[in-house]
């Protein structure tokens, strides 16, 4: 799954700027009910991802249900967050 093709997909424009909030929130719901649908467990983790980067990903424990899905969306998210807690 390439980032831009699925700005693509869900939202017409890989430039989140361009999109109206309405649009957004379109894109957002349509990508949820992917990811409830989806059964490849890496696009599910690609989506869950792209989804949690806009704020909109459910929760770790309700989203996977392998221990091993839960601890990659775990490392994810510390992963990133680490750049904003590092001194440039």
């Amino acid at each position: 799954m390439q980032l831009d093709d699925q700005l693509r997909r869900y939202f017409g424009t890989t430039d989140l700027a361009e999109v109206p909030p309405s649009a957004l929130a379109a894109g957002v719901e349509r990508m949820a009910v992917d990811f409830g649908l989806e059964t490849d467990r890496s696009r599910r983790f690609a989506l869950w991802a792209l989804m949690h980067m806009l704020g909109a990903a459910p929760d770790i424990d309700l989203a996977f249900d392998d221990p091993a899905d839960r601890a990659a969306a775990r490392r994810f998210l510390e992963l990133s967050d680490e750049p904003s807690q590092r001194e440039l």
